[in-house]
Parts: structure tokens; C-alpha cells; sequence
């Protein structure tokens, strides 16, 4: 038995849910109609499985949400909702393994699945989000290059493991040149962290695998 925290501020989802919780045991079914409630719950239930609509709740961007995910990291997430973008998908799956997702128009077999996966500590993910991920991938990968020529070398040289500082000496620029050449990259390519870049490095061809460091 785990407790279970909704955070879904829809009134009808919310009857749903609850009584689908039911159906799978005793568990202890508790309601978050904001972020501060949210997290005030997760302070008294650090273990609890919290099925939340992102989209309803007053999460200034995902990055909040991955903050108190790994605040409470032994909290399990399932995220529903009517729309979620390829790119929040893509953030939130590849950044923490606590998130499970299903969509709410989805079938009632994938919501039940999903509480009796997390229920094990294992993560689920909907046919059809796999499905968005993978396609918003591809064709990522099939785009043309955003980068100029300087920003991709710039990128390779990140991949390698150097530091700014290193990278504005090799080019014999300043800091701050570099600095904002990485908020273009970063912006450009819809990514937050150094990680990320390797990845692009690597799908884009910049770099091989004997030249960059994890």
C-alpha cells in the first residue's frame, strides 16, 4: 500500500482517479489543489505517488517541477494530462526516472497499468508518449543545422570537456563571447545542460566517442 497524492484541479478527475485508487487496495488518498499544497504533502509523505495535470497546476516551467521531484526523490510521478509537449515529454523522461506518463484521453487499461507499475517502483510510459518522443527525435535529428559555423566548433569543444574559459582562449575571444555564443546554442537547440550538448554533439556528428567526457 503506498499513499497516493492527487494534484489535478479538475473536479471530475479528481472522483475519478480516486475511486480507481480504491479499486487497487487500501491506500491513503490525499489532495493538492496547488504547488505549495503539493509540496506541503510531500513533506509529511516523502514516499507517495503523486498523479498530477501539469497543465492545470501553477508550475511556473518544468524546471519547478524537476526541482521538487528530486527534492523528494523517493516520490513517484505520474503525469496526465490532455496535451503535453514533445518537448516537456523529452525533459521530464530523460531527466528523472521518477515520472511516469499517461495522457487523459488515453484508455482506462493504461491509467490502471500505470498506478500498478508505479506501485512496484517501476516507471511507465503510454504507447503513445513513447511514440511522440521518439517522433519529435527523429525529426530533430533529420532538421537541418540551426548552428553557424562557429557555434557548432563551439559545441564540439564542449563536447571534448573544456571549459568556457579554455574555449574563449583557443579562439582568442572573451568569456563573455563565449558565454553568450552558449546561450544561442543552448536556446537554438532547446536544451539546459552540458549533457545535452554531448548528446547533439554526438547524433550531429561533431564529435565520435573517444572525444568527449561524461
Amino acid at each position: 500500500m503506498r499513499n497516493y497524492i492527487l494534484a489535478d484541479n479538475q473536479e471530475l478527475t479528481r472522483f475519478a482517479l480516486e475511486g480507481l485508487l480504491r479499486l487497487h487496495g487500501d491506500n491513503v488518498v490525499y489532495k493538492a489543489y496547488d504547488k505549495s499544497g503539493l509540496v506541503d504533502l510531500l513533506r509529511e509523505h516523502e514516499n507517495a505517488v503523486v498523479l498530477l495535470d501539469y497543465t492545470l497546476f501553477d508550475f511556473a516551467d518544468e524546471e519547478q517541477l524537476l526541482i521538487i521531484a528530486e527534492r523528494f526523490n523517493l516520490s513517484d510521478w505520474i503525469l496526465i494530462s490532455d496535451e503535453l509537449t514533445p518537448q516537456f515529454l523529452r525533459r521530464v523522461v530523460y531527466s528523472s526516472h521518477q515520472f511516469s506518463i499517461v495522457f487523459k484521453d488515453g484508455p482506462l487499461s493504461e491509467m490502471r497499468e500505470a498506478i500498478q507499475t508505479v506501485e512496484r517502483h517501476q516507471r511507465y510510459i503510454s504507447q503513445r508518449a513513447l511514440e511522440v518522443i521518439i517522433n519529435h527525435q527523429q525529426t530533430e535529428e533529420e532538421r537541418p543545422s540551426i548552428l553557424t559555423e562557429t557555434e557548432a566548433e563551439i559545441v564540439r569543444a564542449i563536447a571534448q570537456g573544456k571549459t568556457t574559459k579554455e574555449i574563449a582562449n583557443e579562439r582568442f575571444s572573451s568569456v563573455h563571447t563565449i558565454t553568450t555564443h552558449r546561450k544561442n546554442i543552448f536556446r537554438k537547440l532547446g536544451i539546459n545542460t552540458a549533457h545535452e550538448v554531448v548528446k547533439y554533439a554526438l547524433r550531429a556528428g561533431l564529435v565520435d566517442s573517444s572525444e568527449f567526457y561524461i
